[in-house]
């Protein structure tokens, strides 16, 4: 496939959001380039199996939904954001199925195919849409089908941005951005690519810590390219942790469905006892934060390697029909999930802080925007609440093409910009240093800036980071760049500006949970943490 190394917009990552932008645009004659790190994938949504809310049942309403995503963000969501991504919940979908995707139906009592929604933790109602339990395989793959088919768009698999490319700042003190410096793994080459408009679409930061969710591809690119550029990052200390990952050696980046506790999964001790109650009165569907807090502490007051997710109580028939891809994973490690319970253990999986930006994805640096899971939008708070993720993908890819389509017309093409410079650089021979480092990295962030944390566990999590943010320098300075060293110099970035804003917040609130301050701080209103580069 040709370059093309200066389209009218350049989108970082091609997940839904991504994707959902370069459509969106794309239909409006603007020529748009997606940059993929590694196949089109192997992104964060095509591994999502839970669903997108939206309000469709006539028992529900955007009130409840607003509600509820307000009560799970423990304070910090931003109602105006929450109440304009709600609303735009059922255009969304109605969109998604314009794109091909087919969502699971089911039969009114007149008849009649309607949507079948799921209900998941944090939902005080059914209001999840889903296509079977790998909503995100079908979304993704029916809008690579749509951008692989126009003309309009460019799909660059196996590229990954080393930085972003900008002007200085100009007398109302604001940078722009005109491109970015690319590397082709494939090639091993550095590219310059000019655009009028950058988007990061890159999704999360969750593979800083040993046991995650999330597919290889989200160390946080998108938010440390923009920190180095000079954009203000928020609320990077509410890591989410989903409570049920499959426990088992080979697969413990599995996850296990929300909508199983949705549909009446108990969660269990070793000894068959239910233990949700003790902490909840919404028992397996409170919100996460909360759910991931009481099996960790179960497993640390018992010195268990794990709890258990029952769902055997439900008919063979509805659980295949229900759940047909975590019944064949599981039955893949020997675990019949009709028969038997899951053995189940937090991991890190979703990213509510990121890049901060406004309602229309803007971030501080002009024409430079962020969507979906690499955003601080103000939608999630302290606590995202279940399937609201995907939604919020759609909602600002819609805002987003918004604003670049009205002012596209006025950005001037980007001036000639340099080539990159690697004359003084070597190949290397000491790549066991990145793996080494990474392995670190991720280790001590899961001891010590995980579930439950302390002022001792952060700063000794603090002077690690220090430590390998030189080494990793001046392995950076001395050789080429790879793909493997540009993920872990954007990860250990990440990793200071969770431990800075962890530092930061004195309180116990969402998902930052901190023994040293275990209760909200009611002497002033809540506050958002914001970081400055």
């Amino acid at each position: 496939m040709p370059y093309f190394k200066n389209p009218d917009v350049l989108i970082i990552g091609s997940g839904g959001a991504g994707l959902s932008l370069a459509l969106k645009l794309a239909s409006h004659d603007t020529h748009v380039t997606v940059l993929s790190k590694f196949a089109l994938t192997s992104s964060s949504t095509y591994y999502a199996q839970g669903g997108i809310s939206a309000v469709f049942d006539a028992e529900d309403s955007l009130e409840s939904h607003i509600e509820d995503t307000l009560d799970a963000g423990a304070g910090l969501c931003d109602p105006e954001i929450v109440r304009l991504t709600v609303t735009h919940g059922k255009s969304s979908i109605d969109w998604l199925q314009e794109q091909g995707v087919v969502f699971t139906e089911e039969q009114d009592p007149s008849g009649e195919s309607k949507l079948h929604l799921n209900r998941e933790g944090g939902h005080s109602h059914r209001r999840v849409v889903h296509s079977a339990d790998a909503t995100g395989k079908a979304v993704a793959l029916s809008l690579i089908e749509r951008a692989q088919a126009h003309p309009g768009i460019t799909l660059l698999e196996h590229h990954s941005v080393v930085d972003l490319i900008t002007s200085p700042a100009h007398e109302a003190g604001q940078k722009q951005v005109l491109g970015a410096y690319v590397l082709d793994t494939e090639n091993n080459c550095v590219n310059t690519f000019s655009a009028k408009v950058v988007v990061l679409a890159t999704g999360g930061a969750n593979m800083a810590y040993i046991y995650s969710t999330n597919p290889h591809s989200s160390t946080g690119d998108g938010i440390a390219l923009a920190w180095r550029a000079g954009c203000r990052v928020s609320n990077m200390e509410f890591m989410q942790f989903h409570p049920t990952c499959l426990y088992h050696p080979v697969a413990r980046s599995f996850l296990i469905s929300e909508a199983v506790r949705g549909e009446g999964g108990k969660l269990i001790l070793p000894n068959g006892s239910p233990f949700m109650y003790k902490y909840d009165t919404r028992g397996e569907l409170a919100p996460r934060d909360i759910v991931a807090r009481a099996i960790d502490h179960e497993m640390k007051k018992r010195g268990i390697d794990c709890v258990y997710l029952d769902i055997s109580h439900k008919s063979e028939s509805f659980i295949r029909e229900h759940f047909p891809t975590i019944y064949q994973q599981c039955l893949e490690y020997d675990i019949d999930i009709t028969k038997q319970p899951i053995p189940v253990v937090p991991a890190a999986h979703y990213t509510c802080g990121g890049v901060l930006t406004d309602s229309y994805a803007r971030t501080d640096i002009a024409n430079l925007y962020a969507v979906g899971e690499v955003a601080c939008t103000g939608l999630h708070g302290a606590n995202r609440m279940a399937s609201n993720s995907l939604l919020e993908c759609l909602v600002f890819a819609e805002r987003a093409c918004t604003d670049i389509l009205q002012k596209l017309p006025t950005i001037p093409a980007s001036p000639a910009l340099p080539d990159w410079d690697e004359s003084k650089v070597i190949d290397s021979d000491e790549e066991v240093v990145v793996a080494h480092n990474w392995n670190e990295l991720r280790h001590f962030m899961w001891d010590y800036v995980g579930i439950v944390r302390t002022d001792k566990r952060l700063s000794r999590a603090m002077n690690r980071v220090k430590l390998l943010k030189k080494e990793i320098a001046e392995y950076y300075s001395h050789f080429r760049v790879t793909s493997d060293m540009l993920e872990l110099r954007n990860l250990v970035i990440v990793a200071e500006l969770i431990i800075r804003c962890a530092q930061q917040r004195k309180e116990s609130r969402g998902l930052h949970y901190t023994l040293d301050y275990p209760e909200l701080d009611q002497s002033q209103p809540p506050q958002n943490t914001i970081l400055k580069p």
